[in-house]
């Protein structure tokens, strides 16, 4: 999976795209101008390879890629404070998945399952709250939403990131508790999910080294060990973005990729590097794909269309823009 560089496909991105290890699309906010613009780019990218999946990071807040011509979203923290808080999040999770659905994106990487710890930056308000359980109720809500709507959802950033201060864009973090610690703090809206139906999981570049000397997102113990032995999980894995600082250890762009993939990840996403992209690309094509890898990924594709007219004439996404608003006013 890789990005775009502006509004309209260039030629090097039609070639990139016709690559049979080309698997994805990752939205960003220089691609999108206004409603009609993303139409017309996600039509693009359908005649050129219909099944391909396209995503985009729509969590809220601070990470909301589209604004214009989409409904503000508050950030998960904004939840937990409210008396009908499970509500809300489900609310918000249908709005979020039925506005880009309506615009034929598949999916968001979305919902957060990382425990607030007052430590780390990047996550903050990104996190629904500092309680595993509490994290767990709000983001099934969310998730429910988000199925209601056609939509995949994806945990992110697996075993948990909010125990380290380090933003893993910039260098490599690294979690020095213990793996009980990890598992009583941080494992359980994982598993909640997981129960849930939960269909893609992303893990982090973080390394635990009670655990593993590698990154989690390179980690058979992780990957393989915990996530898909023990928690019992059968959905798709996502890398996080191979061109963050916390992915480098494993050397060139190709060399990330390959080790992702040998480590249990189904995709790997490669943004803000096209130079990057055109190298995994290369160093992944005629890699042996299996049944069982495109089952994962069929399953992130839209489950249903939906028509963006009918959807803002209809009372329920008046009443749940109604009540995101007033929460954001709050």
């Amino acid at each position: 999976m890789f990005d775009l560089q502006g509004y309209q496909l260039q030629a090097d991105e039609i070639a990139r795209l016709e690559s049979p290890a080309a698997g994805g699309i990752i939205l960003f906010t220089r691609n999108y101008q206004n409603p009609e613009q993303l139409q017309n780019l996600i039509r693009d990218i359908r005649q050129i390879r219909p099944g391909l999946l396209i995503a985009v990071d729509h969590e809220g807040g601070r990470v909301q890629r589209f604004q214009e011509g989409f409904t503000r979203l508050p950030p998960a923290a904004c939840y937990r404070s409210q008396p009908d808080g499970e509500n809300l999040a489900r609310k918000a999770g249908w709005l979020m998945a039925m506005e880009l659905r309506s615009f034929g994106v598949d999916f968001s990487f979305a919902p957060v399952l990382d425990v607030e710890a007052g430590l780390s930056q990047i996550i903050a308000d990104r996190a629904f709250a500092s309680e595993a359980a509490e994290v767990a109720r709000l983001a099934a809500a969310f998730m429910h939403g988000m199925h209601t709507a056609g939509m995949a959802a994806t945990g992110k950033h697996f075993p948990g990131h909010g125990h380290v201060a380090a933003d893993s864009h910039l260098e490599l973090p690294v979690d020095t508790r213990s793996h009980q610690a990890i598992l009583e703090q941080d494992i359980h809206p994982f598993k909640a999910l997981i129960d849930r139906g939960l269909e893609a999981i992303m893990p982090a570049h973080v390394v635990y080294p009670a655990v593993d000397h590698e990154p989690a997102g390179y980690s058979k113990i992780w990957l393989q060990g915990c996530l898909r032995a023990e928690l019992g999980f059968k959905g798709l894995i996502f890398s996080d973005d191979l061109s963050m600082a916390g992915a480098e250890t494993a050397g060139s762009y190709g060399a990330r990729a390959h080790k992702a993939l040998q480590a249990g990840c189904d995709m790997v996403l490669v943004c803000n590097a096209p130079d990057a992209a055109q190298e995994v690309l290369e160093a992944t094509v005629g890699l042996a794909d299996s049944a069982e890898r495109s089952q994962r990924l069929h399953i992130m594709c839209g489950r249903f269309p939906v028509d963006r007219s009918r959807l803002l004439a209809s009372p329920a996404w008046q009443q749940a823009v109604h009540s995101l608003e007033q929460l954001n006013n709050d």
